[in-house]
C-alpha cells in the first residue's frame, strides 16, 4: 500500500504509519521508546514530530520512505 504524503497533514501521516504497523498507540510508543501521550500528540497535531523520529518510526516498522522530485 502507498500514499502521496503531499496530500496529507503530518498528523495524518503519523497515524497511517502506526495503523500500518497494526499497533495501539501504547504498543507503537513502546516500539520506538516514546510515551503513549507523545504518540497521541503526534496524531492530534499538538506535538511536531522530527524527521529523525519519523524515519525511526518507519524503519522500526518496515515502512519505506521515498522522496522523489517531479
Amino acid at each position: 500500500m502507498q500514499f502521496k504524503a503531499n496530500d496529507y497533514k503530518p498528523k495524518e501521516i503519523i497515524k497511517l504509519v502506526r495503523e500500518w504497523s497494526e499497533l495501539t498507540q501504547n504498543d507503537f510508543a513502546e516500539s520506538i521508546h516514546r510515551s503513549r501521550k507523545t504518540i497521541e500528540g503526534y496524531e492530534y497535531g499538538t506535538i511536531n514530530v522530527s524527521l529523525a523520529t519519523f524515519l525511526k518510526m518507519c524503519k522500526a516498522h518496515n515502512i519505506e520512505v521515498i522522496v522523489r522530485k517531479k
